[in-house]
């Protein structure tokens, strides 16, 4: 409902950048209200493969991919594509996504990932002991997988890139070595590189709701409300949502692959595009997985949720509108099933949200350069909850014009 009084922060998305950011800020002793559209199916915070990827940092945008564009729209079911209905309008995201991909810029994006990723992990810790969720933790590690020398000799660049960062792994070069850590692969993954510190959620969902009930047993406020707009006035910033609005002396704008439709009410241009991701969720007993499982030659992850398994990933950049091709779920269980022949592929349930991408792989974490009162905080693309709790520190210092713990530079607003 609307309230003619100034709020003290208006938090507006409740996905788990919005509620990440939301606890930062009553740590701070500001006062919260979340505002969040009903969604109508899961959203990706509840339903991704649940995983803390802090060694995740390669961009999506890396040298020479664009040597592959036109395999994209050959290939719709493919672990990165485009629809032909959408090319022509992606068109000038796809242009920044090509000089993302220039060494220069690949680098650079990658240093600004690893501090973030750095300051991510720091961060989680803390926000686990601080709402008590060690339990909902899974420190199990993961194993990404090559089929043959070729492709596992052409992933050390990038390995040799994490270790600069600081990251630990060990490469495994045998079938036994593999089977140590995870027994039942198909015979066709030679080689691997396992990295012990990854961190998994047992379920995002549980994760997000915990997190929830945190903020609102602290004093937290959460209302239903479909944001359409952003009106800056000279004490206050005005919000929209239909026939209702509300008037906050700060903004955060954490709404994921809607966010730059606000960004837009107050003119900052912004380009934030959609991947849609696709996955299927098997019962408990479904497979004995025993670490977080990628498949890097085919763009999608294996992982356990509460007991069963999840099978996702893939990028499919193809908006907020048009229908899902659940044919992309279909392809990736059939590939599971063959990598891991023992997986019971049976009473699965199947799933499409959106995840924000921007085109160098790094998110908008900054003040509107339209009205400073607005503080951005999304297009984390597939690591939202990865960098989340990193995230909510920097949104938490941003409104309370602290000193930042990293360069916010390369997650600037206006780097476009």
């Amino acid at each position: 409902m609307a309230d003619d009084s100034v709020q003290d922060i208006i938090v507006i998305g409740a996905g788990i950048i919005g509620i990440s950011s939301a606890l930062a800020l009553q740590a701070s002793g500001r006062q919260v209200l979340v505002l969040d559209r009903q969604a109508e199916t899961p959203r990706a915070s509840e339903m991704n493969a649940g995983a803390f990827a802090f060694t995740d940092i390669v961009p999506l945008a890396t040298p020479g991919i664009m040597r592959k564009a036109p395999k994209w729209l050959l290939d719709p079911l493919g672990p990165l594509s485009i629809p032909p209905a959408y090319a022509l309008k992606i068109a000038p995201w796809m242009l920044r996504f090509w000089r993302a991909s220039w060494l220069d810029r690949y680098q650079a994006s990658m240093t600004a990932q690893a501090a973030l990723m750095g300051l991510s992990r720091e961060a989680l810790a803390r926000q686990v002991t601080d709402t008590d969720a060690g339990g909902l933790i899974q420190a199990e590690g993961q194993l990404q997988l090559y089929e043959g020398e070729k492709e596992y000799r052409a992933s050390l660049p990038g390995w040799e890139l994490r270790r600069r960062h600081g990251i630990r792994f060990e490469l495994l070069e045998s079938q036994e070595a593999i089977a140590a850590i995870q027994p039942g692969l198909d015979r066709r993954f030679t080689h691997a590189a396992f990295t012990p510190d990854w961190t998994n959620t047992c379920d995002p969902a549980r994760w997000l709701r915990h997190l929830t009930s945190v903020f609102l047993d602290r004093g937290g406020r959460l209302e239903r409300a479909d944001v359409t707009g952003l009106r800056p006035e000279t004490d206050a910033v005005g919000i929209e949502a239909g026939g209702n609005s509300w008037k906050a002396r700060r903004v955060v704008v954490a709404s994921g692959a809607w966010s730059h439709h606000l960004a837009r009410t107050v003119g900052d241009r912004i380009p934030l595009e959609t991947e849609r991701g696709y996955n299927t969720t098997l019962p408990e007993g479904a497979f004995a997985l025993k670490t977080h499982l990628t498949f890097s030659g085919h763009g999608f992850v294996v992982t356990r949720i509460n007991g069963g398994v999840r099978v996702g990933g893939a990028v499919e950049l193809g908006g907020l509108n048009l229908p899902p091709n659940y044919r992309r779920a279909h392809i990736l269980l059939e590939k599971a099933k063959r990598f891991l022949p023992g997986l019971k592929t049976e009473g699965g349930r199947q799933w499409m949200g959106f995840r924000p991408s921007m085109p160098d792989s790094l998110p908008v974490i900054d003040r509107s350069p339209q009205d400073e009162r607005i503080v951005y905080a999304f297009g984390h693309g597939h690591l939202g909850l990865t960098q989340s709790a990193g995230t909510a520190e920097l949104v938490a210092a941003l409104v309370s014009r602290a000193r930042t713990p990293i360069d916010m530079a390369a997650f600037s607003a206006r780097r476009f």
